[in-house]
């Protein structure tokens, strides 16, 4: 099977902040499959002109080569709700999105793109719930998982190389994490983008973690509404399946759902704030034939059940029962008529106006590199929330005045 990922081949599409989590990922797992992958980018936007140049060379690809699915991991706007229907009409693929973190993205983004796509892979429970009480029935519940490439049992203890580590960008409330740890006098050893060691190779992730006593995983993702109230909202992160899958010792903050995946205590280990954190540091450093034989049973649990050729498989299964419910496409995509959308994309002179407004602000506040990315923001989080679905499409405005921004 033809399978066309359409996502970003580095972190947040900056070729300086390593590959990305899904290019390392979700397409070596795909071509375990044994389906034909192509790819395309939609992140690195210094590849495009604009956004109009990046669907119409979308639109360009899938009338080349004709994909059976096409897997999408999208960031906000950058493919039209018109593109994705220009898609549906004009070629037989069958569309999954798979979202990244529908704990906080759903109000302002899944259920506005989700009725796009055949199917939406959710990793939250709560967004299928919300989609049903919305009307929305192709909402499919999954999770991350772990790259069975990089699979391999565990290191005893007295063979790691590091006692503690994080793996990952240092943002939110990581930095303080670490630095409460090491008050505490526990040592951790850091590496990602925002760190002193800076972001490390995709292949050696795998590696850092299997030579670490203790792997950490924070899951505290900062704070949403919930029915009209402000609470801490925690993940069920991609590093939970990964660190055991790489063969390491995983310490992660508890999260609803956890033990869904795994035994707390007896194949990760879940702690509730730095006290018992440290605490369970403190003792599996001091006892490592416990920490070995918890790391044992996180990748025996890892390897039987939570691979991406086990996620993909039933998602894969369920897109082609669903597009078998779409009438099939008459005719090519309609180019001419996207050339007309694409027109709809220009700016014009009011938002030419409104940039400078929302520009200058900015700029004598937060400077020249943080101005730009400063304004785009309110006025994105201004556009879902009075705007709606219009965000999406080809007449929104964040994308049309702040393209590199973006």
């Amino acid at each position: 099977m033809k399978i066309l990922c359409v996502f970003g081949q580095h972190n947040y599409g900056d070729p300086k902040r390593g590959l990305g989590y899904e290019y390392t990922n979700f397409i070596p797992a795909l071509k375990k499959l044994g389906h034909e992958i192509l790819f395309f980018e939609s992140l690195n936007k210094t590849c495009y002109n604009d956004f109009a140049d990046m669907n119409r060379q979308l639109l360009q690809t899938v009338e080349r080569e004709k994909p059976d699915v096409i897997f999408c991991v999208l960031m906000t706007y950058e493919i039209w709700l018109e593109t994705l229907q220009l898609i549906r009409e004009g070629s037989n693929a069958a569309l999954i999105h798979w979202a990244t973190d529908d704990s906080w993205k759903y109000e302002q983004c899944s259920r506005f793109i989700a009725p796009s796509f055949d199917l939406h892979a959710t990793t939250y429970p709560s967004a299928i719930a919300k989609a049903a009480a919305e009307g929305l029935d192709n909402f499919m519940l999954t999770q991350w998982a772990a790259d069975s490439a990089r699979m391999l049992p565990p290191l005893n203890a007295d063979q790691c190389q590091y006692q503690v580590s994080f793996v990952g960008s240092g943002y939110g409330n990581r930095k303080q994490w670490v630095k409460d740890l090491k008050q505490r006098g526990v040592s951790v050893d850091t590496f990602g983008f925002g760190w002193p060691n800076g972001p490390v190779a995709a292949e050696d992730i795998a590696s850092i973690m299997r030579g670490s006593q203790v792997s950490l995983n924070f899951g505290d993702s900062g704070i949403i509404i919930e029915n009209g109230k402000p609470v801490r909202s925690r993940q069920i992160k991609a590093r939970i399946f990964e660190v055991p899958g790489a063969g390491g010792l995983l310490a992660t903050e508890s999260t609803e759902y956890l033990d869904e995946y795994y035994i707390p205590d007896e194949e990760i280990i879940v702690f509730e704030g730095i006290d018992e954190l440290v605490e369970k540091i403190e003792y599996l450093l001091s006892h490592p034939e416990k920490r070995d034989v918890v790391a044992q049973a996180g990748y025996a649990r890892t390897k039987a059940e939570h691979s991406y050729e086990a996620r993909f498989v039933p998602l894969i299964e369920q897109v082609l029962k669903r597009r078998q419910t779409r009438i099939s496409a008459v005719h090519d995509i309609d180019f001419e008529l996207f050339e007309k959308i694409a027109k709809s994309h220009r700016p014009h002179l009011l938002l030419s106006l409104l940039k400078i407004l929302l520009l200058l602000p900015c700029l004598l506040i937060w400077g020249k590199r943080r101005g730009p990315r400063a304004a785009r923001r309110f006025l994105f989080e201004f556009s879902w929330r009075y705007l709606g679905k219009k965000t999406y499409s080809a007449t929104n405005w964040p994308g049309r005045i702040f393209y590199t921004h973006s």
